[in-house]
């Protein structure tokens, strides 16, 4: 079931050159010091890989992703037995765990995982019954973007569906899950009943989507229009991905953020070492994902992504504005982090969704 392409998704496939071409799925190992991480391809530049294999001597092939759903259907079909580390979304995790697919983590072999941040460390999407299987890796957010020139005041989550203001100059992004959860949030309902809402729950959600769509100038789909239309003003406010904050700062427009006390939509990818890894390639799995939770490769991802780690081992090395670039300057807004999840009725979600915007 697909959640959908996140912001970090949009990065990967700009950064495709930067990176180079992908390996194909099965890569010949050379020798026991060589493994196999699946990921990001602007997650294993050399820069950032280089010094662990310096200091260990394990290699690290790299077999790059293209969807969330594509890396699950080539595990689904065996190609798990080619790859030692990989990088699914958090939200993943239960299917992956579900299809007996990944293993349980020895934490004793990854001594970086007890610094993480507790909202990482408690996160229950990683685990089943109390074992962890994955380990939460480097996170963001997803949030009201705005014209801090155009609007004359911090926008909440109300901005989209109430009052004629700003009509016809919002954006909301066309992904059900999301758009749904926001709704949620706006009506004040429990974020831990979010994913499972009942019949009555989901039919004042839809009463206010439709009141959104009235006041709506688009729902977008490319990161690159939203961004275009931030830059000429035909958009003020949108919910967003953090790409045209940052791009449209850099052209000298008066971008602004707006984290709402309801909940901030979060996105976080992990770290998990497929079913059947064992003997030499597991213990340089675990040195691997030790490494990328650690303060070496945390520096490197704090100003290459920009994203922040899940430890906390990298935030007392960055100067405040950069700090403050990826969400650690105050750990409170960790605290108001909403976790997306494959809801419970995800096809009645689409399919309301679609009347919604169909009416």
């Amino acid at each position: 079931m697909a959640i959908g392409l996140r912001r970090r998704d949009f990065l990967a496939a700009a950064g495709a050159t930067v990176a180079g071409a992908a390996l194909p799925w099965s890569p010949a190992r050379a020798a026991s010091t060589e493994i196999v991480w699946s990921t990001w391809n602007n997650l294993g530049l050399p820069d950032y890989i280089d010094p662990f294999t310096k200091e260990t001597g394990i290699k690290v092939d790299q077999t790059y992703i293209t969807t969330d759903d594509e890396q699950f259907a080539r595990f689904k079909a065996g190609g798990a037995a080619d790859v030692d580390v990989f990088v699914p979304g958090q939200w993943e995790m239960s299917r992956y765990i579900a299809s007996n697919l990944v293993q349980p983590l020895d934490l004793r072999k990854i001594p970086n995982a007890a610094h993480m941040y507790p909202v990482f460390r408690d996160n229950a999407l990683n685990k089943k019954d109390g074992i962890q299987y994955s380990l939460p890796y480097y996170w963001g957010i997803n949030t009201i973007v705005y014209r801090a020139d155009l609007m004359d005041e911090k926008p909440d989550w109300s901005v989209f569906f109430k009052g004629d203001k700003y009509k016809g100059k919002l954006a909301m992004r066309d992904y059900a899950v999301e758009g749904i959860m926001i709704a949620a949030l706006y009506l004040g309902i429990p974020q831990t009943e979010i994913f499972s809402m009942d019949d009555r729950q989901l039919a004042e959600c839809k009463k206010a989507l439709i009141a959104e769509k009235a006041l709506l100038r688009t729902y977008w789909t490319s990161i690159a229009d939203l961004t275009n239309l931030f830059a000429t003003g035909e958009v003020v406010c949108a919910f967003s991905w953090l790409p045209p904050y940052y791009d449209l700062t850099k052209r000298g427009i008066k971008m602004a953020l707006s984290l709402p006390k309801e909940g901030v939509p979060s996105w976080c990818d992990v770290l998990a070492i497929p079913a059947g890894v064992e003997g030499e390639r597991l213990e340089a799995a675990y040195k691997l994902v030790n490494y990328l939770l650690g303060p070496e490769y945390g520096l490197k991802l704090a100003y290459g992504g920009p994203y922040a780690q899940s430890t906390d081992l990298v935030r007392d090395k960055l100067p405040p504005e950069q700090q403050e670039r990826i969400f650690i300057k105050d750990p409170a807004v960790m605290d108001s982090f909403v976790w997306p999840q494959i809801p419970r009725r995800y096809n009645e979600w689409v399919t309301m969704w679609n009347e919604v915007k169909a009416s």
